[in-house]
């Protein structure tokens, strides 16, 4: 899942997670961040580097674990695994060369944070998946492509070895049947514009691109076009509200600018539609993001 900051990706993403549990899938929701943006939705303690029941259906066997990747924790991980470095890594991180090793080589830690997630998604015991689905609340649209091309950001770091080989399965991952990236906008001009932009980079790096997921849409609360002062003026004696001037002409101005921020919300949607790409349109939540909100997007989302 992304998006541009303040879209709502993580919320989407959260919510996308719970309605797969409902269905009986055994889910796993991750973030890449450090924001801990999962755990202050569902009003927990942040994550710990480690796989957390956080939610389970009322009905069902599914649930959703969460894990924040921490890129740290992923090269200690990852040393250990590979080289059999656990204490020396530690060692390592004390003396700040593993936060060092992560921040100087970004390409590194996209590679480690990726590689995490794959591990999670191919992971499997008796035959069977540890995962029915893995639910990634990715970097924003700006950085999608980029985090997601690690084969690129890889090359420029190993031509061999454990890490190239770790870059060319996450790499065959992404770009597998098994992936789909869903891109969260607003019916804004912004969020719409880097939308287009990164659905566009990521069909040029042959990554699938899934649904658009219209979030927060509020609805249309004039049926015409145009209103008038009388007809607001009567309107307001029909309900035995104040027909005053400064009441009269106060709403018709709200009603002018409802009126084009309509016309600018079709016009973008217009733009998304011309994509021919599957696109959902979740409620604006009056209530704000609770657990119940959460649920209420989950049923829509799972309902196409």
């Amino acid at each position: 899942m992304t998006g541009k900051g303040g879209t709502g990706k993580t919320t989407v993403a959260a919510a996308l997670a719970l309605g797969l549990a409902a269905g009986g899938h055994r889910t796993l929701l991750v973030e890449v961040e450090g924001r801990q943006g999962i755990a202050q939705l569902f009003g927990i303690d942040p994550l710990p580097y480690a796989e957390k029941r956080i939610a389970t259906p009322a009905r069902g066997d599914g649930e959703v674990r969460a894990l924040a990747v921490d890129p740290e924790e992923a090269l200690l991980e990852y040393l250990d695994m590979f080289y059999k470095l656990g204490a020396a890594g530690r060692a390592l991180r004390k003396i700040g060369a593993i936060d060092f090793a992560t921040t100087i080589a970004p390409g590194l830690r996209d590679v480690l944070l990726t590689g995490k997630v794959k591990e999670a998604t191919t992971r499997s015991s008796d035959g069977k998946r540890a995962y029915d689905a893995v639910v990634l609340d990715a970097p924003p649209t700006g950085r999608i492509g980029r985090f997601l091309n690690v084969t690129a950001e890889t090359a420029r770091l190993a031509k061999m070895g454990p890490i190239k080989t770790q870059s060319d399965g996450v790499a065959s991952l992404l770009r597998s049947p098994m992936t789909s990236v869903h891109v969260v906008t607003l019916l804004e001009e912004m969020p719409v514009q880097e939308s287009l932009d990164a659905i566009a980079e990521l069909t040029a790096l042959n990554i699938p691109v899934g649904r658009i997921i219209v979030n927060a849409a509020r609805p249309a609360l004039l049926a015409s076009g145009k209103v008038t002062k009388v007809e607001l003026k009567r309107g307001l004696a029909a309900a035995g509200l104040p027909t005053d001037a400064a009441t009269v002409n106060g709403l018709h101005a709200e009603a002018k600018a409802h009126l084009t921020r309509r016309e600018l919300e079709e016009s973008l949607r217009s733009e998304l539609v011309e994509l021919g790409r599957p696109m959902i349109e979740l409620p604006l939540l009056a209530g704000g993001v609770d657990r119940d909100g959460l649920h209420e997007l989950a049923g829509l989302l799972m309902s196409v």
